[in-house]
């Protein structure tokens, strides 16, 4: 899946300064950099938006003299943001799923005091329930950014909650830990996404019989990811994908048109029971 822009006039000069290899990863870095610098300033005026939790509906019933064909129908979608976030970081993303059919989607805040992944999946797990009690489904899908998809990984592991989540998907998501700014250690919740946390080795402990289906996207220019492989999952006992995604940053996942694409198609996949997600299991966003 690739995506192309225009390109900027200053490229041909800078294309002769520099080794064409040099040139194309730093040309590539410096596109996400831009990319992720305009997400944050629109992020920024969105913020105040997302801070309070979104009303809760629940989906009207349909009128009993209305004929209607049989459908196959989805379950709800639950987004998940990341540290010191909100929900106003999906709207894109909403309105891309709403626009290909997803109609029942739904985002949790947690609090940004919030200092354990434990408590905050106890806290999805609730909402979870409360989404298949108002919808009459019995499974929903799960898609965390960041460290929403490691919360939401604890609470399918660790706490059951692989009987309700059929699909978890994650974006830039540091399942086996990141190292990157040691000086955030003095928050609680960032030592629990740190190499070796407690937290960590209990999601690399054995996992049997886990029905959730995960599919994780990780970008080969994230900052925020060290190493970038970290955000890749890496277990026996889990039905894994890992998709790369070349030309954007961690801002940009949960936002980019071509990403939301993959995302789709990784929901679909689990419906369908089909086996490749994101053509070649990965993407080039350029």
């Amino acid at each position: 899946m690739k995506v192309t822009g225009t390109a900027l006039p200053f490229l041909p000069l800078y294309r002769r300064l520099l080794p064409s290899r040099l040139a194309g990863l730093s040309l590539a870095l410096l596109k996400a950099t831009a990319l992720e610098l305009a997400i944050l300033a629109g992020h920024l005026l969105l913020y105040p938006s997302g801070i309070t939790q979104e009303r809760r509906t629940t989906p009207a019933l349909p009128s009993p003299d209305t004929t209607q064909l049989p459908t196959e129908t989805s379950p709800p979608v639950v987004l998940l943001h990341g540290f010191i976030d909100n929900r106003s970081v999906f709207v894109l993303l909403r309105r891309n799923l709403a626009q290909h059919g997803r109609h029942q989607v739904e985002s949790l805040n947690y609090s940004p005091l919030t200092c354990d992944i434990r408590t905050a999946a106890e806290l999805l797990g609730r909402h979870i329930e409360g989404i298949c009690e108002r919808t009459g489904s019995r499974q929903v899908d799960v898609v965390g950014h960041s460290l929403g998809g490691l919360i939401a990984r604890y609470y399918v592991q660790r706490l059951g909650g692989d009987h309700r989540v059929r699909t978890l998907v994650t974006l830039g998501t540091p399942h086996s830990g990141t190292s990157v700014a040691p000086l955030a250690n003095a928050h609680p919740i960032v030592r629990q996404m740190r190499p070796g946390s407690p937290i960590l080795e209990e999601l690399a402990l054995p996992a049997p019989g886990c029905r959730t289906h995960f599919v994780s996207f990780w970008s080969d220019l994230d900052h925020l990811m060290d190493p970038l492989e970290t955000a890749c999952i890496d277990h026996p006992d889990l039905l894994a994908q890992n998709v790369r995604v070349s030309g954007v940053g961690h801002l940009a996942l949960p936002v980019h048109p071509a990403v939301a694409t993959g995302i789709r198609q990784a929901l679909d996949a689990t419906r369908t029971g089909a086996e490749t997600v994101a053509q070649a299991d990965g993407m080039t966003v350029a």
